[in-house]
């Protein structure tokens, strides 16, 4: 019974760190020509693309000596470590002993601080973003394809796509080019 319901803890918790990610994801502004190429070029120059064939690997990987290496953060140091442990176990933010998964502020809260909580945003929000996204399929599809319903089926939510293109024109024809630019 214990496994079953860390599993579904699991579930649970997976479910809604891809909702949050894909919420980020979609309130990013969508990517220009120019940003696009200058990816793909930073790409091909590190080495980040996969390798023709069946390996699966990058080409950085197959051939690390061809590639620049990655540079690695800055480490912390010893007395930044310290620092941190200890506000974790003052706040209690610590894996607690034993096989729950819990942190010891959710073991026992009435040690700790109760954390602030963040304000979200209000049902008649989500509910106007969801129905947007209904509108112009920018909603997952049915099955295995990982495809949005406005990719899978183009012709279905094109006007809604080309009214939402035409949008974003009038608002960064008003705007004006901010980096110089032509607005594309």
């Amino acid at each position: 019974m214990n496994a079953h319901r860390n599993r579904l803890a699991s579930l649970i918790v997976t479910a809604i760190a891809s909702v949050a990610t894909h919420t980020h994801a979609c309130a990013q502004a969508p990517l220009t020509r120019t940003d696009v190429v200058a990816q793909y070029e930073e790409s091909v120059r590190t080495g980040d693309i996969v390798a023709p064939g069946d390996s699966g690997m990058k080409l950085n990987e197959l051939y690390p000596n061809r590639y620049p290496k990655a540079t690695t953060p800055a480490a912390l140091t010893r007395d930044q470590v310290v620092a941190g442990l200890q506000a974790a176990t003052r706040s209690g933010d610590l894996v607690a002993p034993g096989e729950s998964g819990m942190k010891m502020n959710e073991l026992h809260p009435q040690r700790y601080p109760a954390s602030t909580a963040v304000a979200g945003k209000t049902r008649e929000q989500v509910r106007a973003e969801t129905l947007e996204a209904i509108r112009t399929g920018d909603i997952l599809a049915a099955g295995d394809s990982g495809l949005k319903l406005n990719e899978a089926y183009p012709r279905r939510y094109a006007k809604a796509l080309a009214q939402e293109a035409a949008g974003h024109r009038t608002m960064a024809a008003s705007s004006g080019p901010a980096d110089g630019h032509a607005a594309q």
